[in-house]
This record gives structure tokens, sequence and C-alpha cells, in this order.
């Protein structure tokens, strides 16, 4: 049996221009996998009529199921609801229960209902309502030939939420699929071309029904086997079979068989050590711990990052040596050197890291090629520094920093620094 396709559809004028980026597409196409529905296409419109027509029209002929994001608030620009409303040949009238929610939520933020917002509870009497209790604008679902048209919110949060409690148990039960499972292993250290070559004999065995893909980053290979097909327990029992022989076989660069970011593989190493970790970050202003703050559970094993953005801190809370930087500069080896054997001490941890460097024009530009960045990592007797270079923009050098900056961490901790 093959699967049932679906297409997704996001609507709006700020995503066609860049100024908003589309993260719920994605999110969307990650549920319906998980569902064993395939997607054929992400489709993003502006917020005009025809488009959208045309949109819904070409993505019908060939999906079950078309998702649409978007256009659903109470100003002029926000036209999928009557759109919607035209094409299945509905009328608009008011959900008593959502009119409801609406009042109660006005009146606890203390703000005045109005005409305009009365428009938030109309619903094409041809839909089911898709209550949304995070928001304002209901979702709605339409039934067509067979066929299912659901349209949310663009706002994430609300989207997500509408998806998890109201569409996809819906999708379950009303669409069965043969099961797409996936198993990973994650790799760093070695390139995407030399982990092929050392598996290649594994990846030519593989069954019709597994694929491996390499899927690179910043000093990583992530491998994602997917299977499709078959019984659940015997696709699970080959999937892992081949994980396992994959992960013995790179035993020495793997760092995780788990598809987990790397701040959540840090902080399980450092829970399960029960040892203690402390920043001191300057060009990438906290971005790092912002990263690591974001596992749950960080505050167990994160003590703090001292933003050092300037020299005066650096010298002043760090204790970094003001001759240090005149002789060597704010980024070199000399000066991240210090401020990580100082960050064991001030923040009081077992392991430090330290970032300096230049993501754009201006400090030490003028002698320094942008893109420079020292890091070190340090215990309470060891630290190591290492000079890196990355050749993009201010915000994408940020995110190479931070990236690198939690690989070297993890290879210090597992002492393959």
């Amino acid at each position: 049996m093959s699967n049932t396709a679906a297409a997704i559809i996001t609507i709006g004028d700020e995503l066609l221009i860049g100024q908003v980026t589309d993260t719920n597409s994605g999110w969307i196409a990650q549920r319906m996998n998980e569902l064993g529905i395939d997607v054929l296409r992400r489709v993003a419109v502006g917020d005009e009529k025809n488009a959208i027509i045309n949109a819904l029209d070409a993505e019908l002929k060939d999906a079950s199921i078309v998702i649409i994001t978007g256009g659903l608030g109470p100003t002029a620009d926000d036209i999928t609801k009557p759109l919607l409303n035209e094409y299945f040949g509905g009328k608009l009238v008011i959900s008593e229960p959502v009119l409801a929610h609406l009042k109660e939520l006005f009146s606890r933020r203390n703000r005045p209902f109005l005409e305009r917002n009365m428009k938030q509870a109309e619903v094409p009497d041809v839909c089911t309502v898709l209550f949304n209790k995070m928001g304002t604008a209901p979702g709605m679902w339409f039934d067509k030939d067979g066929k299912v048209i659901v349209s949310l919110p663009g706002v994430p949060f609300e989207m997500m939420h509408i998806m998890q409690v109201e569409v996809l148990p819906r999708l379950k039960e009303r669409f069965t699929s043969e099961p797409i499972i996936h198993r990973s292993v994650i790799t760093a250290g070695e390139g995407e071309s030399f982990i092929a070559e050392r598996i290649s004999d594994i990846e030519a065995a593989l069954p019709a029904r597994i694929k491996l893909a390499y899927l690179p980053g910043a000093g990583m290979v992530r491998l994602r086997l997917t299977g499709r097909g078959g019984g659940v327990e015997s696709l699970v029992k080959d999937l892992e079979l081949y994980q396992h022989q994959i992960a013995e076989r790179l035993a020495n660069v793997v760092i995780a068989t788990e598809d987990i970011p790397l701040e959540q593989i840090l902080g399980r190493w450092f829970m399960a050590n029960g040892a203690t970790l402390g920043m001191a970050e300057s060009c990438t202003g906290g971005y790092l711990s912002h990263h690591i703050t974001q596992v749950k559970g960080s505050s167990e094993y994160f003590k703090g990052s001292i933003v050092c953005y300037s020299n005066e801190i650096k010298e002043k809370i760090l204790g970094v040596k003001k001759t240090t930087i005149e002789e060597y500069g704010a980024v070199s080896e000399e000066t991240v050197t210090e401020m990580a054997r100082a960050a064991i001490g001030v923040l009081d941890v077992d392991y430090s890291y330290a970032v300096t460097g230049i993501m754009s024009e201006g400090g030490e530009s003028d002698r320094l090629e942008i893109g420079t960045v020292w890091m070190a990592v340090a215990d309470k007797t060891n630290v190591v520094a290492k000079k890196f270079w990355f050749p993009y923009d201010r915000a994408r050098n940020k995110e190479m920093a931070v990236s690198m900056g939690m690989l070297m961490i993890w290879k210090f901790i597992n002492k393959q620094l």
C-alpha cells in the first residue's frame, strides 16, 4: 500500500519577502512523517486570493491532505477564512463556543472587545471547528471528495497546539499508512566522504526498504537511516541492526545514536558525571550559554556565564592581565587561555569554556581577518586552546562559533583534544 500524501501551504507576504522565516511547514512535515504520511510539497504563497486558490487546486490533484497555515487574523490582509468559505461553498456563521472563548480572553486581558474581533468567531458552516485554546483564531477542517483540507493560524505555538490536540489524532484515525521510522548515528570530527568510504559495504548491503542519508553540519555529520513498509516490529529490528553496525564501525567519531541536539548530548554527560560547567563569552555574547540553557535540567550542571564583551570586563571580572591583551590582543591564544582558566575559579566549576573573536569589521579587524575566533576549554588542571576561521557574515559566524564551541567542549570532556 502506498503512503498517504500531504502538501503544506503557508500563506503570507512576509514569508515571500524574507521578513519572517517559515518554521511551521518544517514542524508540520515532521509530524506528518511520524504518522507515515509523505509530504509531497511545501509551498509558500502571498496574501493574494488567486495565488492561494491556484496553490490549493494544484496540491489537491496529488495530495489527500492539505495543511494551510496563516491568514486567519482579524485584519484586512487575513483572507484565508473568507476565501475557504467561498471555495467550499459555505456560509459564515458565528461559532458560539469560539465567541465565548474570545470574550473571556479579552476580559482577562482587560481589553475591549471590538466589532472587528467578532469576526474571529465567524466560521464557514461547512467546516469542523478546531478550537484554539492558545489564541483567538480557530482552525478549520474541511472534507472535499474524500480529501482533507485543514486551515490553521500562522502563529507557531497556536498552530502546534491545534495540530497536537485536534488535527493529528483525527489524521491518525482517518488515514492508515505504511510506517516510516528513522534511526540516527551522529558523528563528529570526520568528513562526509571519509565516513561514506568507511561504511560503503554496510550501505551497499541495506535492503530496499531502508535508505541512508548523509546530513553534514558544522563539524558534524548526521547519518539517518529511514525505513518504510512491512511490519513495524521487523522494520525497527532491521533499522537498529544497521544502526548498530554503523555505530560500531565509526565508534571513534560517534557522539550519539539519537537524533538530539549537541547541547542535549552535553547535558546528559554533565548530569551523568555530576560535573559542572561555566563560560566566558566575548564575541558570541552569551549565545552559547543560551543553547546550553535550552536543555531542561541544565541548572543542575551549568553554573553561569560571564559575557565579557569588552576588554575592561575581561580584566575586571575575569582578571585577564592587561599586559596580555596589550601584547597579544583580545583575540589571541594567550587571552582566551587566561579567560578559560579564570572562569574555572570565578564560577567555581569543574569545566569552563571561553571564546573571543572578530565577527565583523571593528575591534581588531585591522590586524586579524574577520571570522577569526579563538576558543579554549579547561578543567582544574588543563586547558586547550584552538583557533578557528569562519568566512561568513556576522550572524552565521556566531552560529558556527556556537556549534564548534559545543563540539570542542564535547571533545575535551571525552579526552579527544
